[in-house]
């Protein structure tokens, strides 16, 4: 990862801070100004919004800022993320086996899990509309972004 971005995550980092901390009345609204920050201060960003585990194994679109989404997901690289509980970096999601297309414009993608102790209760799915976006030095930086929705969880 360049410095540039390494600088705009710690700065993302600490202004979610200041707006989450004591500030959001619940999980809902920080995961909303979560997404509005991100959206808004990382250029490469064409979607960026949670989906929220819903029963047997269906999840549902939770705050986003973007195009339309998907409302409800049962496969692709959300629900595989939910299944093995890790973050998945895909630099060109027509090359991922069962790739869900919400907007046929997403080129690549990154999910992270949203865990409560062991268990998967979101994800937080990025897209963007060019390829190769995302890569695994990414993934530690999102962690701590959402280590900012633990009280809530």
């Amino acid at each position: 990862m360049d410095e540039r971005r390494r600088g705009r995550y710690e700065r993302i980092y600490e202004q979610l801070r200041e707006l989450i901390v004591g500030r959001s009345p619940s999980l809902v609204a920080a995961m909303a100004t979560i997404c509005a920050v991100l959206h808004a201060k990382m250029p490469h960003h064409f979607w960026t919004g949670f989906y929220l585990v819903h029963s047997e194994g269906e999840l549902h679109v939770g705050p986003y800022q973007g195009p339309l989404a998907c409302q409800a997901l049962r496969s692709g690289v959300c629900a595989d993320a939910v299944r093995s509980k890790r973050a998945i970096v895909v630099e060109d999601v027509d090359r991922y086996p069962g790739h869900v297309a919400c907007d046929s414009r997403s080129k690549s993608e990154i999910v992270v899990p949203v865990l409560r102790g062991e268990d998967v209760v979101a994800v937080l799915d990025i897209d963007s509309d060019k390829l190769g976006q995302f890569s695994d030095a990414d993934v530690e930086p999102l962690r701590r972004i959402l280590s900012l929705l633990d009280p809530h969880l």
